[in-house]
């Protein structure tokens, strides 16, 4: 199943004249389009005209059975076909809109009146009365564009696993580089305490019994070794990288729990600085909190 992106768009047009024939006189043509960006929950909402308003519930229902997650709106207008041109406004209707005006200035004086454009499209929206039954042209129509914007949300969906799975291999990457640092660390420390151990017998002249400051500085040793130890963070960012891969290629509604993971991830990589004791593991921690910030901001795109 293909990975989807919460972020889509697509249009669809039906025309009512004939092809190919002059266009009746009161031909009309309907089009459609349909977005979405990304969102936590599905969230819907419709600008539809006067005739398509008792369609909204079907359309509604179209969507949600093809779409889980995204902020998605859904533009509908129906044009005549010869929308280029300016009809004559009829005087009956420059009438009623002059005494809507007056009564609306009568309650808000400082209203704007109308200009010639205001009236002429409000003129012809009133007139452009369609004799088309879109009852059946309009559920196809959106169909249509809700197929096409899934193909978008799928093609960008492609776009954005192929970029989570580059960022998966230069993690992977970064932690083969951190396993090996951390014996070498403790290598060090465990040569330092044994100079400082050497150096305190010899301080001591004899005060001190031997085993007792050899048993102090293995102890101090260990702990530090304890301390530096970031194998286990190592294996659970594996973890969590073997588990988004596995969601890439499985694909469908991974989006929330690819968000649980990279959160998880970013307090692994968070673990792994705090514990640093050399400037080597110091940069491959900060290194894979850049690339994980990298990741939350193209997961918060996917569905």
């Amino acid at each position: 199943m293909p990975v989807y992106s919460m972020t889509g768009y697509a249009s669809a047009q039906h025309g009512a004249s004939a092809e190919g024939g002059e266009a009746p006189a009161r031909a009309h043509r309907l089009g459609l389009e349909i977005r979405s960006v990304n969102s936590r929950f599905l969230d819907l909402s419709f600008r539809l005209p006067d005739e398509l308003r008792a369609l909204e519930p079907a359309l509604r229902a179209m969507i949600t059975a093809k779409l889980k997650r995204g902020k998605v709106e859904l533009r509908a207008a129906i044009e005549g076909e010869d929308a280029g041109s300016l009809p004559d406004p009829a005087p009956r209707l420059l009438q009623r809109l002059n005494t809507l005006q007056d009564a609306v200035k009568a309650w808000l004086p400082q209203a704007t009146p109308l200009s010639v454009a205001d009236a002429l499209r409000l003129c012809a929206s009133a007139s452009a009365q369609s004799d088309q039954d879109w009852s059946e042209i309009a559920p196809t129509l959106a169909e249509q564009a809700l197929d096409e914007l899934i193909a978008a949300r799928a093609r960008e969906g492609k776009r954005l696993a192929a970029m989570l799975q580059d960022r998966l291999g230069q993690l992977r990457a970064l932690a083969q580089q951190a396993g090996p640092l951390v014996p070498q660390l403790v290598e060090q420390q465990r040569l330092r305490f044994v100079e400082r151990w050497k150096e305190a017998m010899a301080l001591a002249d004899g005060s001190v019994a031997p085993e007792a400051a050899q048993d102090r500085a293995l102890t101090e040793a260990t702990a530090f070794a304890i301390r530096i130890d970031v194998a286990e963070e190592i294996t659970r960012l594996s973890s969590h990288l073997d588990e988004i891969e596995r969601l890439l290629q499985k694909g469908g509604e991974i989006g929330k729990r690819l968000d649980f993971l990279i959160q998880e991830l970013h307090r692994e990589a968070n673990t792994l600085g705090s514990k640093s004791a050399a400037l080597e593991l110091t940069r491959i921690s900060v290194d894979m909190k850049v690339l994980i910030e990298q990741m939350r901001e193209q997961v918060q795109n996917i569905e």
